[in-house]
Formats: structure tokens, C-alpha cells, sequence
């Protein structure tokens, strides 16, 4: 730190404070303007960006489609976060806590809201009775890492990951104070993985959806420019080799570009409605068309 800060008595905000993301963070809840979200053809709705949290969601779709659940076909309309979409009235009153994804399911009466990416993930493994082990042990073992994953990534993403790519300055004690706690992470998915195949051992589930945009990013060098080599990701053996076997799954290829807006054109599918949009519509389709 550069210079010594003292609390003041009682917090006060300042729009001018906050990095990268001041122009859209505030201390209070509630839509900012009325807009309606779109709604398409298929009974689930999605609303979301490809952050990690939102690529969760994508690959369990497409893992579920993958596995022929034609039901579990949708809608994914892009939330574009920076700009201030999840404050509108009809995304607050699917999450009112305006953060991404979001999840509407219309095949049911009335049609649920679902947010929180850990509960959008349990919703569809059992709705679709699938990627959560019906065996009571590898069960509770699914849950209790994705449970793990809901508690620990805010450390590695609203910690390492804010002072180390978006704080308007570097800040020596946050980093190392949040690179500590995101190797202990690493840490402990290598030792365990070390073990077992995935995350609830021989069966592939949603624990490893969820753990893999966050963690599998950092190893493989695409969660933060840098942050791979900062972290020495690649001295994780055993979670690199678990990484890269989920990378290399055909429904994870597509769902981690679903609402992606950034990165090579190729890997940007910005709103996703049918199959065929992964060969018709990603940006380097659409710019050679236009």
C-alpha cells in the first residue's frame, strides 16, 4: 500500500471508487430501468454471460443434450454485465440478487425461477435425473464439492482474481493474501484428483462442471491473462491432467462459448437457440456474412 487508510466511522459510497467495475457496482439492490427479458421457442429459459458461473450452466446443457435429453433444449440470451443488463426489472425478478445466470423453466405451471449457479446445476441434475450419482455416497461427494466450489471461488474470483486483473492499482498484501489461499485450492483439488478420476471419483457430475470453468481456467491459462504462470498452474499435475480431460469433451467445447463475447471470434456464440448455432452463428461466421 501506498499510503495508510482509516476507516471512517460509518461507510459512505463513492461512485468514483471500485476499478474496473465502478460504473456498474452500487450498494443496493433493485432494477436501475424497466426492460423485459426476451423469451424464446424452448421451455428453459437461460440468461447469463460466459463468465465462469455462467459456463457452468452452458456445459451442463450441452452435456445433457449430449447424453439425449432432448428436453433439456433452450434458450440462452446474453446478459451483458459491464453494461448494467441484470438491473433491468425482468431480470431482477428472476434473480434479485442481479447476478448471472439466471434460469426460467416454462415447462412447469407456474414457471420457476432458478438462480445461483450452484442451484441451477442441482435443479437440472435432478430434473433430468442425470450427472448427479444415484448412489448415496458418491452423492453426498457430488454436493459436497460443489458445494466447495460455491464457497471457495469467490476467493479465487472477488479475491486473487479482482486485486490481480481488475484493481485500479496493485496491491501487494491483497494478492499475496488471495494467491495464498487460491494454491491452498489448487492444493487441495490436486491431492484429491491424485485419487479419483473426477470429483466424485469414477463418475463424471456436475461437481466437475462447476469446479472446471474456475479451477480447469486457471491451470489452463484463461481465467486471468497471466494468472496461470503467477499461480504455476502447471506444476498441478493431477488437476492439469483432470482439466484437460474435461476440456477436450465435445458439449464442454461448446458450452464455454455460449454468451461468450470475448476472445477469438471463433469461440463466441453470443446468443445460443438451436444446435446448428455453434456452425451458423458464432462472430466469425456472422462478420464473414455481413
Amino acid at each position: 500500500m501506498t499510503e495508510s487508510y482509516t476507516p471512517p466511522r460509518v461507510w459512505t459510497w463513492d461512485k468514483a471508487n471500485g476499478g474496473t467495475f465502478a460504473n456498474i457496482n452500487r450498494p443496493i439492490a433493485g432494477p436501475t430501468h424497466d426492460k423485459d427479458l426476451p423469451v424464446g421457442k424452448h421451455p428453459l429459459q437461460l440468461y447469463s454471460l460466459a463468465t465462469p458461473n455462467g459456463q457452468k450452466v452452458t456445459i451442463l446443457l450441452e452435456e445433457l443434450l449430449e447424453a439425449g435429453h432432448k428436453e433439456a433444449e433452450y434458450d440462452a440470451w446474453l446478459i451483458r454485465i459491464g453494461e448494467g443488463d441484470q438491473f433491468s426489472s425482468g431480470f431482477v425478478s428472476v434473480n434479485p440478487n442481479s447476478k448471472i445466470p439466471a434460469l426460467m423453466d416454462h415447462s412447469v405451471s407456474p414457471p420457476q425461477r432458478i438462480f445461483e449457479s450452484g442451484a441451477i446445476l442441482l435443479y437440472l441434475a435432478e430434473k433430468f435425473g442425470a450427472f448427479l450419482p444415484a448412489d448415496p455416497a458418491k452423492r453426498a461427494a457430488t454436493l459436497s464439492w460443489l458445494f466447495w466450489q460455491m464457497g471457495s471461488a469467490p476467493l479465487l474470483g472477488g479475491g486473487f482474481g479482482h486485486f490481480f486483473a481488475y484493481a485500479p492499482e496493485k496491491y501487494e498484501y491483497p494478492i499475496n493474501r488471495y494467491t495464498m489461499e487460491v494454491k491452498r485450492q489448487l492444493d487441495v483439488l490436486d491431492r484429491h484428483l491424485a485419487d479419483n478420476e473426477y470429483m466424485a471419483g469414477d463418475e463424471y457430475g456436475i461437481a466437475d462442471m462447476a469446479i472446471w470453468p474456475w479451477y480447469g481456467g486457471v491451470v489452463l491459462n484463461r481465467t486471468y491473462e497471466g494468472a496461470g504462470e503467477f499461480l504455476d498452474g502447471a506444476s498441478y499435475k493431477h488437476l492439469n491432467r483432470w482439466a484437460k480431460e474435461i476440456d477436450a469433451r465435445p458439449a464442454v467445447k461448446r458450452g464455454r462459448i455460449v454468451n461468450k463475447v470475448s476472445g477469438p471470434l471463433d469461440e463466441q456464440l453470443h446468443e445460443r437457440h438451436e444446435a446448428r448455432d455453434f456452425q451458423m452463428k458464432t462472430q466469425d461466421k456472422l462478420e464473414q456474412a455481413s
